[in-house]
This record gives C-alpha cells, sequence and structure tokens, in this order.
C-alpha cells in the first residue's frame, strides 16, 4: 500500500445535513461521479466526514465540487471522530476540483468543514477521495488473546457476554465469538448478546481478537453457559402518539378519552407515547386539564418521550417535564432506555435532530451508540417522534437519517414514531427504506386523538396505512412480536406477522 491508495471509498460517511433523502452523504464515496451529497442550502458553516475504517496517514484529499462549491473551507483529520486538527485551509477556491497534495495528516476520520459558500447554495460534492498509508500496512503481528471472559446474563433464549479488551501494535479491528467453536459473530466491542438460542441447553463460548491487518489471535479459554428452562415471557404493550387535545369526554367528537378505553381494555404491563402527548402548547395547565383525565390514568406505567408540541411552552419541555416528573427523565435527559423481559426499550427524543447541529456529534447520538453497546437483552424496540420514512402529511425527515442508521446498524426490531396522523406499518427495511428482512419494522402510530392528517403515495415498503383512529397493541415474548391496530370500536384493524427478534 502506498501513499496514493484510496482510502474512502465505500466508507461510512456522514454529514451535518443534506439537502434531501435522494442527495445522502454516502453518494460522496460511491466511486460515481454521478451521484451527488448536497448539503441544506443557505447555510454556513457545514462538513461531511468520513470514517476511513482504522488510522493512516494522510496525503492527499481529492475534492471533486458540484456547481455548490466552497470558497472557503478547511480538512481536519481526527482519531476519534470528535477532535479535529486541520491540516489544510483553502481561501479562495473556486470549484470544479481540488487536488490537495502533500498533506501531513494521520488518523481515522477526515472531515471536510465548509466555512463559506461559493453560491447561494449550499455545499455538494459528486466525489471525497482520501488518499495515504493506513497503518496496518504490512503489519504481521496477532493481538493478545482475550482474557477475562464470562457470561454477564442468561434468558432461555440468549447469552450475554463480556471479557477484557486486547491490545496490538497497530490496533485491534474486532473479535470473533465463537459458539462451540464455531465463528458466530464479529463485534466492535468486548460485548457480545448471543440470541436465538435454546432453553436448557448448555453452550460453550470462546473469542479470539483481529487486528487492523486481518492479523487474527488465538481463542481465549473457553466458559460454558447454560441457558435456564424458559417461559415465553409474555407480555403487552399500548402504545400511541398524537394524544389529547384541548377537548373533555362531554364532547362527543373528543377521541384521546376514546383511545384511553382501549388502552384500559388491554391491561398493558406499559404504556409507550410517542410524543405530542398534549395539544396544542403542551402547558403544564393543557396536560392538567386534558391528558391527565384521559391518558393520564396509566401515568405509573407510561414511558413517554416528547415531540414537538413539547417544546411549544413558553420554556420548551417545561409543561411535559412538570406533569411528568422524573417518569419523563429517569436519566436525566429527555431520552433514555429501559427494559422489560428480554426486551431492550430505548426512548429517544428527535426534536434534536431536526435542528441545526454544529460541527460535533449530536450527544445524544453518542449516547444511544453506547447503549446499544452495553445492551443485553435478546431484542430491542426505539421510540422517538420523528419517523424517518412516511406516507403523511409530514412526509419523510431526512434530517434523522443518523438516527435510523444507527439503530439499523444495531439490528434493531421494532420502531415506532408518531408526528404524521395516521397510522402506518412497513415491512422490515434497511436503511434506503428498501424492503429488507435484516431491518426494523417501522409503524407510524399517531392515530391517538389528534386531528387525521390526510395520507399520501404509500413508500414501497409500506404494508398496510389508513387514516383511523386507534391504539397500537404490542404482544413480546422473549423472541418474538406481534402488533396490532385497535380501533375505536374495538376491533382489529390491521395486525402484523408474528416477527423474530434479529
Amino acid at each position: 500500500m502506498n501513499a496514493d491508495t484510496l482510502l474512502s471509498q465505500g466508507k461510512p460517511v456522514i454529514a451535518s445535513s443534506i439537502e434531501d433523502d435522494t442527495l445522502t452523504a454516502g453518494k460522496a464515496v460511491d466511486g460515481s461521479t454521478s451521484t451527488r451529497w448536497a448539503s441544506a442550502e443557505g447555510s454556513d458553516p457545514q462538513w461531511i466526514r468520513v470514517d476511513l475504517g482504522q488510522p493512516a496517514a494522510v496525503g492527499r484529499v481529492k475534492l471533486n465540487w458540484e456547481a455548490a462549491y466552497a470558497k472557503a473551507y478547511r480538512i481536519e483529520v481526527s482519531d476519534d471522530g470528535t477532535t479535529f486538527s486541520t491540516v489544510k485551509t483553502v481561501a479562495d477556491g473556486n470549484g470544479a476540483t481540488d487536488d490537495l497534495t502533500g498533506l501531513q495528516g494521520h488518523g481515522r476520520y477526515v472531515r471536510v468543514v465548509g466555512t463559506q459558500r461559493g453560491t447561494s447554495y449550499g455545499y455538494s460534492l459528486w466525489e471525497l477521495e482520501v488518499y495515504g498509508t493506513t497503518d496496518s500496512s504490512g503489519d504481521t503481528q496477532a493481538p493478545t488473546v482475550p482474557a477475562g471472559l464470562k457470561s454477564t446474563g442468561a434468558t432461555a433464549t440468549s447469552v450475554a457476554l463480556s471479557w477484557t479488551a486486547s491490545t496490538d501494535n497497530i490496533g485491534v479491528s474486532g473479535y470473533d465469538v465463537l459458539r462451540d467453536g464455531t465463528a458466530v459473530a464479529t463485534t466492535a466491542s468486548t460485548q457480545y448478546n448471543d440470541t436465538g438460542l435454546t432453553a436448557n441447553t448448555a453452550y460453550k463460548y470462546s473469542v479470539r481478537a483481529r487486528d487492523l491487518a486481518g492479523n487474527v489471535s488465538a481463542a481465549s479459554e473457553p466458559i460454558a453457559v447454560t441457558t435456564p428452562t424458559g417461559g415465553t415471557g409474555g407480555f403487552v404493550l399500548a402504545a400511541a402518539g398524537d394524544i389529547a387535545d384541548r377537548c373533555t369526554a362531554s364532547n362527543s367528537d373528543c377521541i384521546h378519552p376514546k383511545t384511553a378505553k382501549l388502552v384500559e381494555a388491554m391491561n398493558p404491563t406499559a404504556v409507550i407515547t410517542m410524543g405530542d402527548n398534549q395539544y396544542d402548547d403542551a402547558h403544564l395547565s393543557d396536560f392538567q386539564n386534558y391528558y391527565a383525565k384521559t391518558w393520564g390514568k396509566f401515568k405509573s406505567i407510561t414511558h413517554p418521550i416528547p415531540g414537538n408540541h413539547e417544546t411549544y411552552d413558553d420554556t420548551p419541555f417545561k409543561g411535559y417535564h412538570d406533569y411528568f416528573g422524573s417518569i419523563a427523565t429517569p436519566q436525566g435527559k429527555n431520552y433514555y432506555s429501559w427494559n422489560q423481559g428480554n426486551w431492550h426499550f430505548i426512548a429517544l427524543d428527535s426534536n434534536d435532530f431536526v435542528q441545526e447541529e454544529g460541527l460535533r456529534e449530536p450527544a445524544q447520538l453518542t449516547w444511544l451508540k453506547q447503549d446499544l453497546a452495553n445492551n443485553t437483552k435478546g431484542c430491542i424496540a426505539a421510540y422517538y417522534h420523528h419517523p424517518r420514512f412516511s406516507s403523511g402529511d409530514h412526509g419523510d425527515n431526512p434530517d434523522a437519517e443518523p438516527l435510523w442508521q444507527t439503530l439499523v446498524s444495531a439490528k434493531t426490531d421494532l420502531v415506532l414514531n408518531g408526528h404524521d396522523h395516521h397510522y402506518e406499518r412497513f415491512l422490515p427495511q434497511n436503511v434506503d427504506g428498501d424492503k429488507d428482512a435484516n431491518g426494523p419494522v417501522q409503524i407510524i402510530g399517531g392515530m391517538g386523538g389528534a386531528p387525521l392528517y390526510p395520507v399520501h403515495a404509500a413508500h414501497p415498503a409500506t404494508a398496510k396505512i389508513l387514516s383511523d383512529f386507534g391504539v397500537l397493541k404490542l404482544s413480546m415474548t422473549d423472541n418474538t412480536f406481534a402488533t396490532q391496530l385497535i380501533g375505536l370500536d374495538g376491533k382489529v384493524l390491521d395486525g402484523s406477522p408474528t416477527y423474530s427478534c434479529h
């Protein structure tokens, strides 16, 4: 490998913003000069960051600009994706192609930060190419053997493992997890949750380490783990978003008292709300006068998240926080996680992903990645207000792409949203919204009581779309889930297949 080796093509990439969901960051490193990334228009600064996958000496960066170019920008490198150093500053860019050579950079992450637009639009790149030499070139030394392998918990269908990190002269890239002598997974962390197992069965586990050059250590000393005898671990949840309009049961057209009765009939273990719990301005007085009299009956078992209407207060979120108290912020933030049975639930505040961010990764996204890495449950569900994909009035939310991408990469099983006031169940989807059995099932459940919105042409992965009020009934077991939409008359308006957790 030499200093002119292309390192960036096809690697993970994120950006501060995108103009629309056809101009995503990945288009800048796909090797095609007919596809491009474009940032939001009319705003400085903007950035695009590529993860080279391992540390490298960076000697050259080539930028193929579209008409929306940067007049002023800088090239930065970083070891951790958070703290960056500048290796090149350009103050007089004129578009076309900038081939920047002789750079003296070293790191895993390379970022192009546009500080002054050359046009009134945004920043747009046909291709971002990073050239250099990776640290692993010529390396033949394997990492040390992982130590301290242990089981940190087991259910009837899963075993959680942890071990001590290996060391390497260049850097450890990941670990192979072996079950009964066969590799079943590779993970970058020192934890893994092995799922889809059989109850009351003995398994033998070991781990081996890999480095950035592909060298592999010997396997660790094996440990034996026996899964316990399992019940089904079944439980029922009720879920909806966009709930309490400013009306009461004395008005026959008021919907949230009727959806609250559906929740009561389900007798759920817990209640999930997907934001916009109270309309319009979500003052404490509104929560007390409306939401509290219907869905408030389930407050003690509710795990809420805020929507955009929770920000419509004299102090954003004040009414929401005052009403729900620590229930809304059990970990000190508007986002948190909780467990039930073999399920890990992640409650997110998507308001963070529809606002202008600075040059750093949003703190919530950093938290989410760590929360997923720490999870030991076999099934994962996430819920937040603004859906990544929607056939409703608000439509898709490309700003939520980093959030959606993180959840898809973690093999999340179920994602619940609100915001658009309709019901829409999608087949499992990948990052791009295409049908993919390995992706999560996304359900928009914004039909809890606020006035319904019109729906438009369905997405390719849409399984069912309805403009009706109702409540989601989620039937969960240790390793499966199934969903139903229960209408105001108590009848099932839609039902999903039973899905096995990834």
